[in-house]
């Protein structure tokens, strides 16, 4: 049976702008009964990275924020800490770069919350029926609030070959410990040189893995949780996650992650898609690159994968952008995703999200048709 997915191109005028249309897909993709009076309601996005542009933009946010609340409910914008050292991987600099990024509460109508609370440990661990994972990692804001909407900037991805809603869920929605269960199978290392023996990890280990050389700290592999704690309190970057998962075990452990975080969502979420700017690398940059298809549209489902099944048909139609970061597939039905990234397998996503119960690949594309004037 085919899921419908509804669409809206970019085209706009005095007769009807994106924020009208915006608001009729909400319409049509059923979100006031979806959302009760007085529900809680978790808007996940992506806050950016400072020096990156290519991100969903807050006056969209807002829009959505209003159906939100209009229907009843009381929405909140929510990310996730980041694994790695950066900008965001702690609440404080994370909601800073939202807020700079214009996700400010003048702006977009709601508050600011991190999903997995301070240092990214704020979090449960949720039963699953994987085929890798039985359990997943998921941050406590997400499984707390009564309704979950999606907001997704569709683009390319060096190491998924695509972000969507299914990356969003599964790693913008789980815990520092469950992002590093994603990415490794191994426990993190010191870089000696690094090092300047402050301490910081050792006090922030509940596992007693990590003790002192002369000269560095050291992770006793067998000890280590995989907790990534000592991560965030290392300023000097000196402990260093193994990236060392194959690409399409991560896909399957993030397709798993992304069905533990709408756990308990039956019939309460909502997935919205921005294929806009469609960059060759994640949004966690602190630059993005010029999109290597035209602007598409604005994509709204009830089923994550369906959504992003026909946000990869919409976008391998498209004709490739000369100048930009695809190499092939620059045709109409060529591979955009292989053409940026031709070693990565992408469909994997797809397959291992549908075989696992997320959602459907078979959808039906419905086009919104023009508002028709009043005479």
């Amino acid at each position: 049976m085919s899921v419908p997915v509804w669409f809206a191109d970019l085209r706009a005028g005095s007769r009807e702008n994106l924020f009208v249309k915006l608001r009729r897909l909400l319409e049509a993709a059923g979100l006031q009964e979806l959302v009760a009076e007085g529900d809680l309601s978790a808007i996940k996005l992506h806050f950016g990275e400072k020096g990156g542009h290519a991100y969903v933009r807050p006056v969209f946010i807002r829009e959505i924020v209003e159906r939100v609340k209009a229907a009843g409910g009381k929405p909140f914008l929510t990310d996730s800490n980041t694994l790695y050292p950066g900008q965001r991987k702690e609440a404080v600099s994370a909601l800073a770069c939202g807020i700079q990024n214009g996700f400010a509460y003048a702006v977009v109508d709601a508050p600011l919350i991190m999903s997995d609370g301070l240092r990214g440990s704020s979090a449960k661990r949720v039963p699953i029926s994987g085929e890798v994972l039985q359990s997943t990692d998921i941050g406590l804001e997400i499984l707390e609030a009564d309704m979950l909407l999606t907001v997704s900037h569709f683009k390319c991805h060096e190491l998924t070959g695509f972000g969507g809603a299914i990356k969003n869920l599964g790693m913008g929605c789980s815990s520092r410990e469950g992002k590093l269960e994603q990415h490794s199978s191994v426990a993190p290392v010191v870089d000696g040189k690094r090092c300047n023996l402050c301490r910081a990890c050792l006090r922030s280990c509940a596992h007693g893995a990590i003790s002192f050389s002369n000269t560095t700290a050291v992770i006793d592999p067998e000890r280590c949780a995989g907790c990534s704690r000592c991560i965030t309190v290392c300023e000097q970057q000196a402990i260093q996650i193994q990236w060392n998962e194959a690409a399409d075990n991560v896909m399957r452990k993030m397709a798993e992650y992304a069905l533990g975080a709408v756990t308990g969502k039956q019939g309460k979420q909502l997935y919205v898609n921005f294929i806009t700017q469609v960059s060759p690398a994640c949004d966690c940059y602190g630059h993005s690159d010029a999109a290597i298809v035209a602007d598409i549209g604005i994509l709204v489902s009830q089923d994550p994968v369906a959504i992003d099944q026909a946000c990869a048909d919409l976008v391998n139609q498209a004709q490739g952008l000369p100048g930009t970061a695809l190499a092939t597939g620059h045709e109409p039905g060529g591979d955009k995703f292989r053409g940026v990234h031709p070693a990565i397998d992408w469909e994997v996503t797809l397959e291992h999200a549908e075989k696992v119960g997320l959602g459907s690949r078979t959808y039906e594309l419905v086009k919104l048709e023009p508002k028709k004037e009043k005479w």
